[in-house]
């Protein structure tokens, strides 16, 4: 039975994929360092070929960051990722067993690799808690996976008991894995290809364009998907979309995020982001002003030279401060470092935007 969401489709969702899709499940970028060179790689310049540690959007220098991070969005699951994780395995093994111990062995864990792990390597793993592992083998060796080492890898994994899949981005010769899938009974996760700062160059050089002009998915990579759902009715597989990663998986991720951090005054809004109001100027000045208006202490707070306090707040004393300070409404994402998603200046123009 097939299943759409968005403008994904799947047949079998495994336990990661599941927690994706509640938003529940955290990223964590091991390392940067990998020893393939694949022209769809879209990670970053900031992590690509870097020894660099980074849990969601956020910057790891200590176990605590991570932990943090987890809190910060009621994470039930962590899926990771790189670079090839397996070249820093000690670290693998040790943030395993960190969010195992802080969260139970019910946190659930996936990692992906375009390595063929040996017996002793996937044991570690396996003892350590890993519970899914997803195999990126290279482009070279799709059609001749079953021979390759990788099938020792899967059948290993298999053995020791961790649910297996492969996971490729969904580009001419995909096709040729399906097989290989079926026979060993894993399931297959199909990425659309997306074009990135990074990729875009050896995309186009292939003969990839842009699907939608607003959108990264690359035109064609849907198509495969779905010639392989009918070629394969029987493949357990998620073809998962650059328009689904966004609108449901990120936005849920963000509006969890949301509902831990928000403040009393935090509007929380559809896409998950934080809306409030924000007055700058000499700190102790606003909040003498503001407790000569009586707003009540819980719908405002000090940060820096401002101080944030709700919309509705900043609305009502308008009279009060303009000409005295200025303000302006501000949208953040709940995100470490709250990034700055706009910014509209008070105006009688502006007010009840909400």
């Amino acid at each position: 039975m097939i299943t759409k969401v968005s403008d994904s489709f799947y047949s079998f969702l495994p336990t990661g994929c599941k927690l994706c899709h509640e938003g529940a499940k955290m990223v964590l970028f091991i390392t940067g360092l990998c020893r393939n060179n694949c022209f769809y790689c879209p990670v970053s310049d900031e992590r690509r070929n870097k020894d660099v540690i980074f849990i969601n959007e956020r910057s790891v220098s200590s176990k605590e960051d991570i932990l943090q991070e987890a809190h910060s969005m009621k994470a039930l699951g962590t899926g990771i990722t790189g670079g090839e994780p397996l070249l820093v395995l000690q670290r693998v093994l040790d943030c395993i067993r960190l969010l195992k111990k802080n969260f139970g062995m019910s946190h659930h864990i996936h990692m992906y690799t375009a390595e063929s792990p040996d017996k002793a390597q996937l044991q570690d793993l396996n003892n350590a808690g890993l519970d899914e592992i997803r195999f990126h083998p290279p482009q070279h060796l799709w059609d001749i996976f079953a021979n390759s080492e990788f099938a020792r890898s899967v059948t290993w994994a298999k053995e020791l008991g961790m649910v297996v899949g492969i996971e490729i981005p969904c580009i001419h010769k995909a096709n040729c894995i399906v097989p290989f899938a079926l026979e060993y009974d894993i399931f297959l996760n199909l990425n659309e290809l997306e074009f990135s700062v990074t990729n875009a160059a050896a995309l186009k050089e292939r003969g990839y364009f842009l699907l939608y002009d607003e959108l990264s998915s690359a035109a064609g990579s849907r198509d495969i998907a779905l010639d392989i759902k009918k070629q394969y009715p029987y493949v357990q597989f998620n073809f998962c979309s650059s328009r689904f990663k966004d609108a449901v998986q990120l936005r849920k991720r963000l509006l969890r995020t949301a509902d831990v951090i928000a403040r009393t005054f935090d509007e929380i809004t559809q896409d998950g982001t934080l809306f409030y109001g924000v007055i700058t100027g000499d700190e102790e000045e606003i909040i003498r002003l503001l407790i000569h208006l009586n707003v009540p202490k819980d719908l405002y707070s000090p940060a820096g030279a401002r101080v944030e306090l709700g919309w509705w707040v900043l609305e009502d004393i308008a009279k009060s401060i303009t000409g005295r300070f200025e303000s302006y409404y501000e949208e953040c994402y709940p995100t470490h470092g709250k990034m700055v998603v706009e910014r509209v200046p008070l105006t009688i123009d502006s007010m009840y935007l909400r």
